[in-house]
């Protein structure tokens, strides 16, 4: 079964703890703090991966999540750093973010792309040493690392197309062209998944072409097979439109090519774009007349033209060197750049907050980085709150507070805590 879309989620590893420690040993007097810092969490990175053809792996997991940073550790050592996840995937594989529909990363290189960013580790308590706080019984948490709904939709990278109606020979071509072995016979959609195959000009020369299963009228908007794989003809640099100039299947010529151009247009406008070599199929049980009113009209519409019989071989034999020709001309195949999603816009300042009043006697403070300092604090040490106290009045938090009318006793609500205000 060939898959060509699949729907993942990915989860870059947690930043270990940092942790509390107190150097311990004999003959040393009042050792001091000696916690270490917690590691980053894995990383989830993409490969291209060359003995993939499909996204099939992906239909039976459907979660992926690096391993999370090892926690500090006292005399000062620091927690490992997780390995990163390593995810391989098809080349040509593009990953999508499923909400927004933004490129996140195009797998098509040799470079490992990451995706998901670890978390970074926490601070131990060896960080938070002062003349005045000699003893600070808190560290910070590590960080969490990125999560992402993601689409992964697998675009074939091939440097020519071959496009057409079902039936127009575009199988037999590839396999006359290349060593591709596709099913041939001689009804409608027989190709039922893209076939690449590498065609050789000369002895170090080459290109690789796609067989693309058949299109017809409204495979834009999903009719017949041809609209599941429309995105594979993305990437090609050129496009081998075969049409049937015989008519043998009891359809116009003319009105067939116009019919798969009107499909591309529908689907992606730039692929309309792209630039074609018109392959008159079958000609060897065509009339004249049928060959050359197609090419009068194809050349009339500033496209080449080249009359073929893919079954007969005959054309076959020059098409490779006028393809490759065309090509060095054409510029290399297309790449998808991610796509800037700004972030959303966050209070300003690094210390940013909200605080509002709920109702009489209860307040609700928002602070990301007062919920971190909080999770790293012992509320059950004197010396660890004193801290935290500060930080809420050097933030300016307190002050806030006061300006919605805060008295004492009343609830302050800061993430899964409450608190009591006092003077």
């Amino acid at each position: 079964m060939f898959i060509d879309v699949a729907r993942i989620k990915i989860a870059a590893g947690n930043g270990g703890n940092g942790c509390v420690s107190f150097r311990r040993e004999k003959y040393v007097a009042a050792g001091g703090p000696d916690g270490g810092d917690g590691g980053w969490g894995g990383n989830v990175v993409m490969k291209a991966d060359d003995n993939l053809s499909t996204l099939m792996d992906f239909r039976y997991r459907r979660k992926y999540a690096a391993e999370n940073g090892v926690d500090g550790g006292p005399r000062k050592c620091s927690g490992k750093n997780a390995p990163a996840l390593v995810i391989k995937v098809p080349r040509g594989t593009l990953v999508l973010d499923n909400a927004t529909g933004a490129v996140v990363a195009d797998i098509s290189g040799d470079e490992p792309v990451v995706i998901a960013k670890g978390g970074r580790g926490g601070w131990g308590n060896s960080h938070f040493a002062t003349p005045s706080r000699q003893a600070p019984r808190f560290a910070k948490p590590g960080l969490p690392g990125e999560t992402l709904d993601v689409r992964l939709e697998l675009k074939l990278i091939a440097d020519v197309g071959l496009i057409g109606y079902p039936n127009v020979g575009k199988s037999t071509l590839i396999s006359v062209l290349s060593a591709a072995r596709p099913k041939i016979a001689g009804y409608p959609f027989t190709t039922l998944v893209p076939q690449l195959g590498v065609v050789w000009v000369g002895d170090e020369e080459s290109f690789v072409a796609a067989d693309i299963p058949g299109l017809i009228e409204g495979a834009a908007t999903g009719a017949g097979l041809g609209h599941d794989f429309l995105r594979h003809v993305e990437r090609c640099r050129l496009l081998l439109h075969l049409v049937d100039v015989s008519g043998s299947e009891g359809r116009d010529p003319i009105a067939d090519f116009e019919t798969i151009n009107a499909e591309l247009v529908s689907f992606s406008p730039a692929l309309a774009e792209r630039r074609q070599i018109v392959l008159a199929n079958k000609c060897d049980i065509a009339t004249e007349e049928q060959v050359e009113a197609l090419r009068q009209y194809v050349e009339d519409k500033g496209y080449i033209f080249w009359a073929i019989s893919a079954a007969a071989h005959t054309g076959t034999r020059e098409l490779p060197r006028l393809v490759y020709t065309e090509l060095q001309k054409l510029p290399p195949p297309v790449r998808y750049e991610p796509t800037y999603v700004p972030p959303p816009a966050p209070m300003a300042g690094p210390r940013a907050f909200t605080a509002e009043k709920l109702e009489d006697n209860v307040f609700r403070v928002e602070a990301q980085w007062l919920e971190r300092i909080l999770a790293g604090s012992d509320i059950d040490d004197y010396e660890s709150l004193q801290y935290f106290q500060r930080q809420l009045e050097s933030g300016g938090v307190l002050d806030k507070l006061r300006e919605l009318g805060v008295e004492e006793h009343d609830t302050i609500l800061l993430g899964d805590y409450e608190f009591e205000y006092i003077f």
